[in-house]
Formats: C-alpha cells, structure tokens, sequence
C-alpha cells in the first residue's frame, strides 16, 4: 500500500510539474518570437522561419523603433513615448496612492454614522467600467480647457484608481490594532499626525504592493492616453500602436516587436525587482479586513 501511495504521489508531482511546463510555455512563446524576430534583419524574416533563432542577431531593429521609427511624418521613434510615460506616470502614482491611503485610513479609523455603506458605495465604484464614464469626463475637461492636456490624464488615472486604491488601505489600516491610535490621540496626536508619523511608516508593505500595482496599471494603460492625453501627451503605448500600425510601406516586424520590447521592459524591471516584496506584501496584511 505504502508502495502504491508513492507512486500515486510521484505520478500526481510529475503531472503538475508536465502542467507548469506547458503553462509557461504557453504563455513564453509570444516573448520569445518578439525577441527573436526583433534581432533579425528584414531579410532573414521574409524567410519565414519564425520560431528559428536568428543567424545574425543585430541591435538595429531596437535602435530604429527607439529613435528613428515613423508614425506619419513624425520619425522620433518611441523615445518621445517613453517620456511622456514618464511625467504621466510618476505624478499619478504619487497622487493616487496618497489619496487613497488618506481615504482608507479615514474609512477605517473614522467610526462615523453610514461608514459601512460608504465603503460598499466605493466598493460599486471599483466595478463600474470606465467606458461609462468616459464620455462624460470628455465633456467636462473640454469645457474647462483642459482636455488633451497633462492635467486631464493624470487627473483621470487618479479618479479611476482612488476606489481601488483607498480600498485596499482601508483593509490594511482596519488590521491595526483601535489601541495604537488611541494611546496617540492620548498624547496630543491629530489626525495628520497619527497618519503620517504612525501610519505611514507602518504601511511600507502595503505601499510597496500598491506602487506595483498602479505603476503596472498606469504604464500599460492604452485607451485612456489615447482619449484623454492629446497629441503633446501620448504615452509609449499609444506610441507603439501608432508605429505597429503604419498603412504605407514595408511592415517592419523586427522594428514592430522591438518596440513591443522596449515599452514591456519596465514594467517588467519593476516586476522582477520587486517581484518577491510584493508577495510578502501582499501576505503581510495588504489584503487583511
């Protein structure tokens, strides 16, 4: 029986291990034939061995998507992308992440009258998808001025992302312990200071496990830059589909999947650098309450 039992065990092991394989596999074959096709000169693509590695890999598919690839008569490459990228992201990060740990702290530590039903009333608003009001917040940033502009698409990740975000702060601060805040009321504390000097310093798990979090979501994001961001701001996705999507000429698809490479690479640095913090963020309490 023991023998049987061993041999149930190892064939159960070696079908989840046959499983994993297959599972990363699956899902590492697009990056590999981006990598592989991005090093290959146009000619050694029209021979149409797409899963072959290249004979002689160069560099100069992702020198031209960087800095020389055309979208129409603009032959900047992606490089403009990447900045504009930049100044959306790191201002709707900042914001929405601050906004949302205020909110949360104040849900969770605020015992006032209807404090359930505002928090199931955020709750709706993490649901609700953005197509439905997208339309609306067009009107409003068109008749202030602003639509198109850095203001109207860093103000819309931050809108979009405050449910989530004071949510997810509301569950952590609800794990702290009623007594810790009290003693510090005790000793003359406010609510700004509890928050930043006590809160705050408690919170780096959780904090971690959010900045992952909307630095993935911001950069990726494509319908809203798109909507929202103008010609002056579009992001590094928009940029890449405008370059993917060229209809005159030649379709370069060495230039196309190095440029796919360059706009995956930091979410993907901030993925492995911060990949094992996350886990123990989010098991330390991020998801607590």
């Amino acid at each position: 029986m023991n023998h049987r039992h061993k041999n149930r065990q190892i064939a159960a092991r070696l079908g989840l291990y046959a499983f994993l394989l297959a599972a990363g596999a699956f899902f590492l074959m697009p990056l590999y034939v981006m990598l592989v096709t991005s090093l290959k000169p146009a000619e050694e693509i029209r021979q149409g061995a797409m899963l072959a590695l290249p004979h002689a890999p160069t560099l100069d598919a992702f020198a031209e998507a960087w800095g020389s690839a055309c979208t129409g008569l603009d032959c900047r490459g992606i490089s403009p992308g990447f900045v504009n990228s930049l100044v959306i992201l790191v201002p709707s990060v900042v914001l929405s992440i601050l906004l949302g740990a205020i909110n949360g702290y104040a849900l969770a530590q605020w015992r006032f009258p209807g404090a359930d039903k505002l928090a199931a009333a955020i709750t709706v608003g993490v649901f609700i998808p953005v197509q439905v009001v997208m339309l609306p917040m067009v009107k409003i940033f068109a008749f202030v001025g602003l639509q198109g502009s850095l203001i109207s698409i860093v103000t819309v990740h931050v809108v979009f992302s405050l449910p989530f975000m004071a949510l997810l702060f509301r569950n952590f601060f609800a794990s702290i312990p009623d007594e810790l805040t009290r003693a510090a009321l005790v000793d003359g504390a406010g609510f700004w200071s509890i928050f930043f000097w006590i809160m705050l310093p408690m919170s780096t798990n959780v904090l971690l496990v959010a900045l992952v979090l909307q630095f993935t979501h911001i950069w990726n994001d494509y319908l809203l830059g798109l909507i929202f961001a103008g010609r002056d701001w579009k992001p590094m996705t928009v940029q890449l589909n405008n370059i993917v999507n060229v209809a005159e000429g030649e379709v370069r698809y060495n230039v196309n999947m190095a440029a796919t490479l360059l706009t995956a690479i930091p979410p993907l640095i901030v993925y492995f650098l911060s990949g094992k913090y996350f886990v123990r963020g989010v098991t330390a309490g991020a998801t607590k309450g």
